[in-house]
Parts: C-alpha cells; sequence; structure tokens
C-alpha cells in the first residue's frame, strides 16, 4: 500500500472517481460522507463511509469514527469552503469548546498532511476583491446577499484555511488575497470525471430524450438555485440566463433554426444525457473561468462557451502552460456572445472540431486516470517529507517539485 487517504467532503463527484482510481495504484483511499442534508446527496455519486446523524448518541460514534480515522489514515484531503470537517456534529462541539476547526488543527500535530480544495469565488477571497476583476462586476449579479457572503466571513475563512493545510489546490487562476499563497497549486486534475460515463457515444434513455428536431441547433444552458441566485425585477443573474435567452430570441427571429435547452433541478447523474443531445454548451460570461458545467461538455465533446478572463489565465499559465495552451474553452463576453454563438451556429464543421479537440482534452487532464496519476505524485511527495521528518519544510520543500 502506498498511502492511507481518506476524502472529506465529496466536491460533487470529484474525490468518488479519483478515489476509485488511485485504488488501482495501490492507495488506500476512502470517501467520507458526513452531509446531513438528505437534498444535496442529488449532487454526490458515492461514499464509502457516510455518518448517521440519527438515533441515540450521533455525537459520541461521530467522536468514535474521528479516532478511528487517527489510526486508519495518512492524509486527509478535504473540500469545499467552510468545510474542512469530518463531522458537522462534531465540529460543532469542538468549536464550542476550543476554537474552530481545533479537529483538524490536531491531525497536524498528530503529524497527518492536510491537503485542502478550492471551490469557488467565495472560498479565501474578499467580496470586494473579487468584485474588482472587470470587464463586469459578477458580484453585482450574484443572488447570494452578505448573510452568505461578505469579506470578513470569506477574509476569515480563508486564513484559517491557509493555517491547517499543508498542499491546497486552486483551478483556474484566482489569485488574489489568501489565494495568492505558496501552498495553492494549480492541480485541474482534481475536479475530474469518469470518461466512461460521460462518453459522447452514451445511450440516452427514452425519458431524458428532448424534443427538439434533429436538424436544430440546440444550445445547453443549466443553472443550480436559479430562483434565489436571479434577480426577481431584471431577470439577471450570474449565469447570465437572461442574455442567452435574448441572444436565441434574435438568432430565431434571424432565421436560425435554434433552440435554447435549459434545465434546473436535475442530478448531476442525468444532466449528462440533456448535455450529451446539445450541440453548443454555455455557461457564465462574466464570472472569469468555468466550473462543472463546462467540464462535463467538454468530457462529452461538446463546443463550450463562457468568460475566460485574461489575468487568470496568465496567472494559470505560470504553473501549468500545457493546460492553458491546450484549453478549447471558447471566451465570449455579454458584449460579444451574439457573434461568438452566431459563429458555432453557422458553422457545423467548427462546432465538430472544437467538440472533437474537447473530448481529447478532456481526458487528457480530466479524467479520473489523469488525476491519479496526478496526486500519486502528490501525495507520494508530501508524504515522503513527512517520513524524513522535515514537517516543518513540507510546505515548501515537499511541495515545490509536485
Amino acid at each position: 500500500m502506498k498511502g492511507r487517504v481518506l476524502f472529506s467532503g465529496q466536491s460533487y463527484y470529484h474525490a468518488w472517481y479519483l478515489s476509485r482510481e488511485l485504488r488501482k495504484l495501490g492507495w488506500k483511499a476512502d470517501v467520507l460522507d458526513w452531509d446531513p442534508w438528505e437534498s444535496n446527496q442529488k449532487f454526490y455519486h458515492g461514499s464509502d463511509i457516510r455518518l448517521d446523524h440519527s438515533g441515540r448518541w450521533p455525537l459520541a460514534r461521530h467522536a468514535l469514527f474521528y479516532l478511528k480515522a487517527l489510526m486508519s489514515y495518512d492524509i486527509f484531503h478535504f473540500s469545499n469552503a467552510h468545510g474542512m470537517k469530518l463531522s458537522w456534529l462534531l465540529h460543532e462541539a469542538v468549536a464550542r469548546r476550543f476554537e474552530p476547526y481545533s479537529e483538524v488543527a490536531l491531525l497536524r500535530r498528530l503529524g497527518k498532511t492536510v491537503v485542502y480544495s478550492n471551490n469557488g469565488c467565495m472560498d479565501g477571497v474578499s467580496r470586494t476583491s473579487f468584485s474588482k476583476w472587470g470587464p463586469h462586476d459578477t458580484c453585482e449579479l450574484c443572488g447570494w446577499g452578505p448573510d452568505v457572503c461578505n469579506d470578513a466571513s470569506n477574509l476569515a475563512w480563508g486564513k484559517r484555511r491557509n493555517e491547517l493545510a499543508d498542499y491546497q489546490i486552486i483551478f483556474g487562476g484566482n489569485r488574489a488575497d489568501y489565494n495568492d499563497d505558496p501552498r495553492c497549486h494549480e492541480v485541474p486534475e482534481f475536479y475530474c470525471l469518469d470518461h466512461e460515463q460521460w462518453s459522447p457515444d452514451m445511450p440516452i434513455p427514452p425519458e431524458h430524450r428532448l424534443d427538439v428536431r434533429e436538424s436544430t441547433v440546440k444550445i445547453f444552458h443549466s443553472m443550480a438555485n436559479y430562483q434565489r441566485r436571479t434577480d426577481a425585477k431584471s431577470g439577471r443573474n450570474i449565469r447570465c440566463t437572461h442574455i442567452y435567452v435574448d441572444v436565441v430570441d434574435r438568432l430565431r427571429r434571424e432565421g436560425h433554426d435554434v433552440e435554447l435547452v435549459f434545465v434546473q433541478g436535475v442530478s448531476s447523474q442525468d444532466m449528462r444525457y440533456y448535455q450529451a443531445q446539445a450541440d453548443i454548451v454555455v455557461d457564465m460570461l462574466t464570472y472569469g473561468f468555468f466550473g462543472a458545467s463546462i467540464r462535463e461538455a467538454l468530457m462529452l465533446g461538446k463546443p463550450s462557451v463562457c468568460y475566460l478572463r485574461p489575468e487568470w489565465l496568465e496567472g494559470m499559465a505560470r504553473e501549468r502552460p500545457d493546460y492553458v495552451s491546450e484549453l478549447p474553452v471558447v471566451s465570449a463576453t455579454p458584449e460579444t456572445v451574439y457573434d461568438v454563438l452566431k459563429d458555432l451556429v453557422t458553422d457545423a464543421g467548427k462546432r465538430r472540431r472544437i467538440g472533437l479537440a474537447s473530448r481529447e482534452f478532456a481526458v487528457r487532464h480530466h479524467s479520473a486516470r489523469a488525476a491519479a496519476l496526478r496526486f500519486d505524485a502528490i501525495y507520494g511527495g508530501l508524504l515522503a517529507a513527512r517520513r524524513q521528518n522535515r514537517l516543518g519544510l513540507s510546505r515548501e520543500a515537499a511541495v515545490k517539485g509536485i
């Protein structure tokens, strides 16, 4: 056995598929689901351990699991902002008695290695800093209010996160505040998929078939929490759904056979069936990078459109020039998206070429197999440094060449 890693916090399905492939390379790799909310299960694809919050003495059972985990794993890999936990109940109990995240700090003091995966705009960056990136103020379009996203909360989390993690994973060059740190590394491979499950040739179940003509150019768009993240009066939101509605209406008025396929409230297991039937996948036009929807589209061999912020690409290229130079996503802003979509709608050959490049790119950088090979090296380097009793240098010496 090369080592023992526990993924705590699933980050959608990424940890699940990565852990399956790591096992093939000789790692003990388990996924812990501590999420007490049943409604969130639609985002996950599997777990090895799911904490039970029902019945008598759940806190005692969770504490016992924590003690067993100390003896069972060398690396604890956490995901999601404010999510460095091995149990929600245990975390709250420890925070009341000591300081928040003291149970994670104890892992470090006992010689365990802590890895963390960054998750989005609120993870270590203040709202003020994020809103300064142009050309549009993304925060102005976002439906999350100060109760969810504010400078004090974001920065306090970033500070604590950096104190706890030996190695941090970031994606997309979002470098400001606590993300501008030598412990943060561009590792896009973590955000991985099963390349066979997201296959361009997968059969579509009848219940998920679109009622749209085959000849129609189908533009796929989706958004989670649509109602909450959309302004009731203007209809504007961070995903720019309102812009895509107007652009597709304009293209149709001009005589183009095109349809906007807007999907929400579908599990991630089923969303791929709708994406697979699309000709083009579109996403955020102001945020600056892309997330799961575009990564899934790339794996399905679909030409994808979103805004790629030049400053972020430049920052990412300093560590991952291969990824940036090969990235096939088509960048667009609210001002240019009409021309970008019209070009793709009217050029089927271009759509095919970009789609083929997208599939090859996704398999190379976002398949679970590629992720396992990358983390085999990362985890191996971190454990080697710990075995050499260089804990004080682990953040610099062990990570620098990984």
